[in-house]
């Protein structure tokens, strides 16, 4: 079994007060033993982050504490190209693995609108592992791709975790990829999501109702700050994936 949190945040007046929110937040699901835990896509006021181990050092010592995987959202960073002088911009979803250090990240493969003036593209969907459970991340626009999930779930990511950042008016399609996303390939997902201002929240953790029929069991983030641990089953999963991979027939 494995321990999925959620964490939907607001606007801050700062980011110093962003991260001690969010970090009473995380020691209260530490306590509550959530095993892998997801933030929303650039819910802080200054979303570039270079160092992404300086700047989430208090939830790299929480995770520490109660051994537990933080995804921190998704945000602008900046890196060398190829060790030279150039700055090459993606948005990237760190993982704080349960040792407190960072242990990969995920760049979003297709930057949304206007940020394709300023972001690289990412070019690979990575799977990674905590607690003995293999998970990939799909960030913000990433989901309205079908092969982006179906990629991570083909490399052998159990869970999907997906750090966004939607507009009001966007939710109710967006809720809809993410069910889409689950059932098409029969695997759980975190959605977090801001709330207030321009974003809608209904921050989301989709299981599955393994029956005659397939179906979504969500449970939905209320509006403000908030936070759910639900409880699946990863290894739950495997042999309807396979079985619905399966019956794929080739066509043009």
């Amino acid at each position: 079994m494995a321990k999925l949190g959620v964490i939907q945040t607001v606007p801050y007046e700062s980011d110093d007060q962003a991260i001690a929110e969010v970090s009473r937040l995380l020691s209260e699901m530490g306590r509550q033993e959530a095993d892998i835990v997801c933030l929303p896509e650039q819910w802080l006021r200054d979303n570039v982050v270079d160092d992404f181990g300086a700047r989430f050092a208090e939830f790299g010592r929480i995770a520490r504490e109660y051994s537990m995987c933080v995804i921190p959202g998704a945000f602008y960073h900046r890196t060398r190209a190829n060790g030279g002088g150039v700055r090459r911009t993606a948005i990237a979803a760190p993982v704080i693995s349960a040792d407190g250090g960072i242990a990969g990240m995920q760049e979003k493969i297709h930057p949304f609108s206007y940020e394709r003036d300023s972001v690289s593209p990412g070019s690979a969907a990575l799977v990674f592992k905590a607690k003995g459970v293999r998970f990939g991340i799909v960030v913000c626009y990433d989901m309205v791709f079908a092969p982006v999930a179906r990629s991570l779930a083909r490399k052998g990511a159990q869970i999907i975790c997906s750090p966004s950042r939607i507009v009001s008016r966007g939710v109710a399609p967006w809720s809809m990829y993410v069910q889409v996303r689950a059932l098409e390939n029969r695997i759980p997902i975190v959605a977090a999501n801001v709330s207030g201002g321009r974003f809608g929240g209904s921050s989301m953790a989709v299981d599955l109702e393994m029956d005659d029929v397939v179906n979504t069991r969500v449970t939905r983030l209320a509006d403000g700050q908030s936070y759910a641990v639900r409880q699946v089953e990863p290894e739950a999963y495997g042999q309807q994936r396979a079985a619905r991979y399966a019956d794929e027939n080739q066509f043009q």
